[in-house]
């Protein structure tokens, strides 16, 4: 019964990854041909940087996920753990929000570049967060 369980988690947290990683890829690329091809007389250096930006705030959360979703394996390839439950609270809620946040930051700068201020709101709040919960400031 146990192995049930684990197999079960290992398929969720896959579908769980893949849909992320789909959001991801999808939202690069929607990026990149609006801005960089038909918006391509407005782009510089900076949105580069800022696709950058973007980028690493992408593999950074969607890695540590992944990280944490690894099932573990027996030595003879059975399969003993499904990995970390990525459906629920803490940590994961704070990478899942990174991920959403970028989304909307990389999508609506094709807007506007005034949507990268969007980060300084979310980095004020994780603040607030974070000295609410261990009570020092930062």
């Amino acid at each position: 019964m146990a192995k049930q369980g684990a197999k079960k988690m290992k398929d969720e947290n896959r579908k769980r990854l893949d849909l992320l990683l789909r959001i991801i890829l999808i939202s690069s690329a929607i990026y990149i041909v609006a801005r960089m091809a038909i918006m391509h007389s407005s782009f510089t250096w900076k949105h580069w940087i800022g696709f950058m930006l973007t980028s690493a705030a992408y593999f950074l959360p969607y890695k540590q996920l992944a990280s944490m979703a690894k099932p573990v394996y027996s030595d003879n390839g059975e399969l003993l753990d499904g990995g970390f439950d990525l459906s629920t609270g803490g940590i994961c809620e704070y990478l899942y929000d990174v991920i959403y946040i970028t989304v909307f930051v990389q999508l609506m700068s094709i807007i506007s570049e005034k949507f990268w201020w969007t980060y300084l709101v979310a980095s004020i709040v994780l603040q607030t967060l974070l000295s609410s919960s261990c009570g020092c400031m930062f």
